[in-house]
C-alpha cells in the first residue's frame, strides 16, 4: 500500500476537502477532476521511487584510472624523460587539446579515420589531437617560426581497437622531442637518436635496439618517384637485410643502386649518420633495416624505432610483447602543408612511448612485490601525551615555514603507538615528538621509524632518539630544519640517520 507521505500535502488537502463535502450534482464533476489529479501525482511519484536499472560504473574503453601508486612510478618515469630533454636544450609547450577537424585531416594517411570527432560547438569543426607533431608544424606554421627545439608532454586520443594488455589506448601520453630548422645533414637526426638511447638507458627496460630506414629508399622511390623497376627490384633484395654502416656500404657497391642519384643521396646521408652515431658511442644501438615502414604520411626521411630485445625470462614472469617504446623520424614538409605560400621548415623528432613504458614497469613490480611509497613526507609530527594540539601544529607550522615535508593525524588527542603505525605503513623516515618531559625539559624527540634499536638506560642512551632544544625562535628553527635535511639525505642513502656523531646544538 502507498505511503500517504508520497503526495504533496497540498494534493492530499484538496482531496480530502472534496471528499468530506456532502455530495451533490454540481461538485461531481470537481471530486472527479480532483481524484484524477491525486491519481496522476500518485502515479508520478510511484515512477519516480522504483528500482532504477543497473548502471554499471567503469572507465570508457580504452582509457583507465591511475591510483596513487601508479602516479608515482609516472611521475618517475616523466621525470627522467623531460630532464633528458631539457639537457639537449629543448623548450617547453603546449597546444590545445582540440584542433580545428580541417587542420589534422589528409595528415595521418589511413589512420584519419581514427580521430575523435567533436559535435558542431559555436560554428567549428573540431577534433581532439591524434598526436602532438601535428598540432607542432601547426604551431610553427601559424607563429611564423623558423628555427625551434621543443618538447612537449600530453595526451592524445586515438579511435582504435585497444589492447590494455599490451600498454595500448585510445587516451594516452605521448612524450615528444622536435628540432624545426634548416640545419647541416644528419646532425640533428643524430641527436634524436642519441636521446632515444639515454632515455631508454636510464629507464632501465633491459637491452634495445633501434631500426632505422630511409624511407625515400623504399616505397616512396618506387611509387611516387618513378624508380625504374629493376632498380625496386633490387631494393627488394636489401628490404630482407638489416646490419649497420657495413650494410650500408654494401648498398653502395650495388651497380643498379648507385647508378640513381636519389638512391646515392639517401645512402650518403645515412653513411654521414652512422658516423656521427659512432661519435655519439651508440651505433652498436643501431640497425639499419630496409623493412621498417611508419604508418603516418607526414615523414619523409630518416625513420626509427626502438624496440626491445626478447630476454629469457625469470620465474613468475610473462614474456612481455608491447610493440615499440620509441619512435620518430624527419618530415621535412609538414610545415608548408599549413603556410599559405607553402614555406618549409625541415623537421626531424621522436616520441617516447610512456605508456607501453609504465605498462612494462607495472609488470616488473608487480612480479617482484615491489612496493611504492605514495607520499613524500619526511617528518611526522607526534605526541605521547593529550592535549597537545596547540604544540603540534605550532611544531609543524614551522617545519612547513622551513621547506620540510611534514604530516600529523586530524585528531585532537591520538594514541602514540596509532602515530608510530602510521609512519610506518606510509614510509615516513623521521617523527619529531614533543609532550610534557620534552616541554618541561625545553627539549623535542627525533626518533628514526626504521631503527629499534636499544642500549641499557633508555633515554637519551637510545640509538634511534636524538634529544633537541625546542625550537622558540626562528633561528632555532632553521638550524632545527637543517638538521633535519641533514638527516634525511642519510636515510635516502638507506643508511642509518643515527650512526652519526651528533651532539645537542646550543642555540
Amino acid at each position: 500500500m502507498p505511503l500517504l507521505g508520497l503526495l504533496p500535502r497540498r494534493a492530499w488537502a484538496s482531496l480530502l476537502s472534496q471528499l468530506l463535502r456532502p455530495p451533490c450534482a454540481s461538485c461531481t464533476g470537481a471530486v472527479r477532476c480532483q481524484s484524477q489529479v491525486a491519481e496522476a501525482v500518485l502515479t508520478s511519484q510511484l515512477k519516480a521511487h522504483q528500482e532504477k536499472p543497473n548502471f554499471i560504473i567503469k572507465t570508457p574503453k580504452g582509457t583507465r584510472d591511475l591510483s596513487p601508486q601508479h602516479m608515482v612510478v609516472r611521475e618517475k618515469i616523466l621525470d627522467l624523460v623531460i630532464s633528458c630533454f631539457k639537457r639537449h636544450g629543448a623548450k617547453g609547450m603546449d597546444t590545445p587539446a582540440f584542433e580545428l577537424k580541417e587542420t589534422l585531416t589528409e595528415k595521418y594517411g589511413e589512420d584519419s579515420g581514427l580521430m575523435y570527432d567533436l559535435k558542431d560547438q559555436g560554428g567549428e569543426l573540431l577534433s581532439l589531437r591524434y598526436d602532438l607533431t601535428v598540432p607542432f608544424a601547426r604551431y610553427l606554421a601559424m607563429n611564423k617560426v623558423k628555427k625551434m627545439k621543443r618538447y612537449h608532454v600530453g595526451k592524445v586520443w586515438r579511435r582504435e581497437s585497444p589492447t590494455i594488455v599490451q600498454g595500448r589506448y585510445r587516451e594516452f601520453c605521448q612524450c615528444d622531442f622536435d628540432i624545426a630548422g634548416q640545419f647541416d645533414p644528419m646532425i640533428p637526426d643524430a641527436e634524436c637518436l642519441k636521446i632515444m638511447c639515454e632515455i631508454l638507458s636510464g629507464l632501465q627496460l633491459g637491452d634495445f635496439l633501434i631500426k632505422m630506414a630511409w624511407k625515400d629508399v623504399r616505397h616512396e622511390m618506387v611509387v611516387k618517384k618513378g624508380l625504374a623497376p629493376e632498380v625496386a627490384d633490387r631494393i627488394g633484395d636489401y628490404v630482407q637485410c638489416h646490419g649497420g654502416v657495413s650494410l650500408v656500404e654494401q648498398m653502395f657497391q650495388d651497380p643498379r643502386l648507385s647508378q640513381n642519384k636519389q638512391a646515392l643521396e639517401g645512402l650518403g646521408d645515412l653513411k654521414l649518420l652512422f658516423e656521427y652515431l659512432t661519435l655519439f658511442g651508440i651505433a652498436d644501438k643501431i640497425s639499419f633495416d630496409l623493412s621498417l615502414a611508419r604508418g603516418l604520411d607526414y615523414y619523409t626521411g630518416v625513420i626509427y624505432e626502438a624496440m626491445l630485445l626478447q630476454t629469457p625470462t625469470q620465474a613468475g614472469e610473462e614474456p612481455l610483447n608491447v610493440g615499440s617504446v620509441a619512435a620518430g623520424g624527419r618530415y621535412d614538409g609538414l610545415v608548408g602543408m599549413f603556410d599559405p605560400k607553402g614555406h618549409k621548415v625541415p623537421c626531424v623528432g621522436l616520441s617516447i612511448g610512456v605508456e607501453r613504458i609504465f605498462y612494462i614497469v607495472e609488470q616488473r613490480m608487480k612480479t617482484k612485490g615491489e612496493k611504492v611509497r605514495t607520499t613524500e613526507t619526511q617528518v611526522f609530527v607526534a605526541t605521547p601525551q593529550k592535549n597537545f594540539l596547540q604544540e603540534r601544529l605550532k611544531l609543524i607550522a614551522e617545519l612547513w615555514d622551513s621547506g620540510i615535508k611534514a604530516e600529523m593525524l586530524y585528531k585532537n588527542n591520538p594514541k602514540l603507538l596509532t602515530q608510530l603505525h602510521y609512519c610506518e605503513s606510509t614510509g615516513i623516515p623521521l617523527v619529531v615528538i614533543i609532550g610534557e618531559q620534552e616541554l618541561k625539559e625545553g627539549v623535542i624527540k627525533i626518533r628514526s621509524v626504521a631503527s629499534r634499536e636499544e642500549v641499557s638506560g633508555g633515554g637519551r642512551n637510545r640509538r634511534d632518539e636524538v634529544f633537541l632544544p625546542f625550537p622558540d625562535s626562528v633561528r632555532n628553527m632553521h638550524l632545527l630544519a637543517e638538521k633535519l635535511s641533514s638527516w634525511l639525505i642519510v636515510v635516502e642513502m638507506n643508511k642509518h640517520p643515527f650512526q652519526m656523531t651528533i651532539a645537542a646544538c646550543e642555540y
